[in-house]
């Protein structure tokens, strides 16, 4: 049986926390980098990232610079011995000094299929766009962004009813129990690298709030993976009556509309059972749980209740 490895640690979101757990029960967690603390909040209170509640839990010690590219920070990290550091979703760019510290680099715990979808949103884009599969790529890090050769890669359905959220959970067990097995491949000498064709790669660009807002002269088949794509955040809404509604849950309807054209993209044809209808540029949405500004999540049927919502345009300001 194997040693554990000294492992620095370095990650911030949830997304990260499975493969932490991961590798504080079978190796040595020498150290754990994740950003400062941030407002967070109505009050806009300092909070802890996922990433350091959990190693404070489990009593290991965290490091929190602002930037990895001082002497000091990167004494620190000479001075931890490590065999390897783990980055996953950690948000700071590691420079090549970094890079060059552990005795066998760095690995990233990359949520795609590389070289698909590279970048900060690699899981909502892939559901934005129509992917059919997703997965989990564990790379050896360079200096490029998530250029890296791959080491192991398993992959995942997206089902017709995953949205970010959903499949980020099954991405970040994946990826805890892939990086298990390639940190033991480390140690027999055992890894075969694999580079990957950059004539292949996406970007997938961080989530902007302003790109959630819903555009109802898109089709429905992309307004609705659009949704699904931004559950939990930032959440596609649009405007009803001048207020924010946020749209949780859709699909596209099956309902046939026999003249499509004296509707307005946006425009509520109809609601009950069905959902609430809406007119897209091409097909119809049904919408199925919504939530307004300061109210609750609830369903097509609760929100329609007391409502006369058929003809209302939504997405116009008030």
């Amino acid at each position: 049986m194997t040693s554990p490895l000294r492992i620095i640690f370095a990650g911030t979101p949830e997304f990260s926390v499975s493969a932490l757990s991961a590798l504080a029960s079978e190796h040595q967690v020498v150290a754990v980098l994740s950003q400062p603390d941030r407002p967070a909040g109505r009050g806009r209170q300092l909070r802890a990232s996922p990433v350091k509640e959990f190693a404070v839990a489990q009593g290991l010690p965290v490091l929190q610079p602002d930037s990895l590219k001082s002497e000091s920070i990167q004494q620190q990290l000479k001075d931890l011995d490590a065999d390897c550091m783990v980055v996953v979703a950690y948000g700071l760019i590691l420079p090549q000094q970094v890079l060059d510290i552990p005795r066998h680099g760095c690995l990233n715990i990359h949520a795609s299929l590389l070289p698909r979808w590279r970048g900060a949103a690699p899981i909502q884009r892939a559901i934005a766009a129509g992917d059919t599969k997703s997965g989990v790529t564990i790379m050896q890090m360079d200096k490029g962004l998530d250029t890296g050769d791959m080491l192991a890669i398993e992959s995942c359905d997206i089902e017709a009813t995953d949205t970010g959220s959903s499949l980020h959970d099954k991405l970040a067990a994946i990826g805890a129990r892939l990086l298990l097995k390639v940190l033991e491949q480390m140690q027999q000498s055992q890894l075969k690298p694999q580079a990957q064709d950059n004539s292949l790669a996406c970007y997938a660009e961080k989530l902007n709030k302003s790109e959630a807002l819903i555009d109802w002269t898109n089709d429905a088949i992309l307004v609705e993976r659009l949704i699904r794509a931004f559950n939990a955040w930032p959440v596609a809404h649009t405007l009803h009556q001048g207020k924010i509604l946020r749209i949780w849950q859709a699909s596209t309807s099956p309902v046939e509309i026999s003249d499509m054209n004296q509707y307005q993209p946006g425009q509520i044809i109809e609601t009950g059972s069905n959902g609430i209808l809406v007119a897209c540029g091409n097909g119809v949405l049904s919408l199925e749980r919504v939530q307004l500004a300061g109210k609750k999540q609830a369903s097509a049927q609760e929100f329609s209740n007391g409502r006369n919502l058929v003809g209302e345009v939504l997405g116009i300001e008030k």
